[in-house]
């Protein structure tokens, strides 16, 4: 990273609020809820690891996952503001949610159309084995 990039620290299950988390959904194009202050706290209350990328006092990147750290990882949420996007926030978040997660926890996640070729270059596997029951709302 050069320049205000190299400047980013990265926070392991860091405190961060709905607004906050609203703001880097909104800024990172990721189809989220962004505007739905309750339903993120929920997000943020509920997800076993998240993991964060702050300039100075702004959180410009998170990685929200389900898990039982023993056998499946579940990354709903890798969201990067696009002004700090290519930079390998995205990359160091996914590194950080693995470290915690250990070599014996799979990790998968659901990705939007426009990151399919982003995943594989970061070290992710296709799979065409999976069903999904969508959301309603």
């Amino acid at each position: 990273m050069e320049g205000k990039m190299a400047n980013i620290e990265f926070k392991v299950d860091a405190k961060i609020t709905p607004e906050e988390l609203s703001v880097v959904f909104k800024g990172s194009g990721l189809k989220r809820p962004y505007e739905d202050l309750a339903r993120l706290e929920r997000m943020i209350e509920n997800a076993d690891l998240i993991m964060t990328a702050w300039d100075q006092d702004k959180l410009v990147g998170v990685a929200r996952a389900i898990t039982d750290f023993s056998y499946c990882c579940y990354l709903s949420d890798l969201a990067v503001d696009k002004v700090y996007q290519n930079h390998g926030i995205g990359r160091e978040l996914v590194r950080l949610v693995q470290e915690q997660i250990g070599e014996e926890v799979t990790l998968l996640l659901l990705a939007s159309p426009t990151a399919m070729d982003y995943y594989p270059h970061i070290g992710f596997d296709k799979v065409t084995n999976g069903y999904i029951i969508p959301r309603k709302g």
